[in-house]
């Protein structure tokens, strides 16, 4: 796959998969109306936006980085020829799940609405029960070696400063 391929399957992908999960399934819980700040406490809205910014340009790199160094998509059908190990990736092996999980839990905090905060903690389950049962071990077939030795390297959710 080519790159400008790569680039436009990862961007289909992005509006499909992510700009559901991040964008239409919390504003369809919340019609993204303010309630009440989190235990009466406004700052909690700070910490939202705080997540969502933080959030939105990992996902974009993450999705970038698939195609430009993967030269394929995060979409199981369109995977990636090469290991993804650079930019966010250097950090957390899965950059692109906690910045969704950001990106929902941001908006759940933000607009001080619990649905979408549970909503975001079932995100995550899903998303550790699809890397645990499908993706990791998918990655070791194809990757072999290589990712093992990524594994021992970089953390699977808390990010850490790459080893120099």
């Amino acid at each position: 796959m080519r790159k400008a391929q790569a680039l436009l399957g990862s961007a289909v992908f992005l509006v499909l998969a992510p700009g559901v999960v991040t964008g239409i399934v919390p504003w369809l819980i919340s019609r993204w109306h303010l309630q009440a700040p989190l235990f009466g406490v406004p700052v909690t809205r700070a910490l939202g936006v705080l997540l969502i910014v933080l959030g939105i340009p990992v996902l974009l790199e993450s999705f970038i980085r698939f195609a430009l160094d993967g030269l394929g998509t995060p979409a199981p059908i369109l995977p990636t020829r090469n290991l993804v190990i650079r930019g966010s990736y250097r950090y957390v092996r899965n950059p692109m799940y906690l910045a969704a999980e950001a990106i929902v839990l941001g908006q759940g905090i933000f607009f001080g609405n619990w649905s979408v905060i549970v909503y975001g903690l079932i995100v995550w389950l899903v998303a550790y029960v699809f890397v645990l049962l499908y993706e990791e071990p998918t990655l070791r077939k194809s990757f072999g070696v290589e990712y093992d030795a990524y594994c021992a390297s970089v953390p699977r959710w808390m990010p850490r400063l790459p080893a120099r």
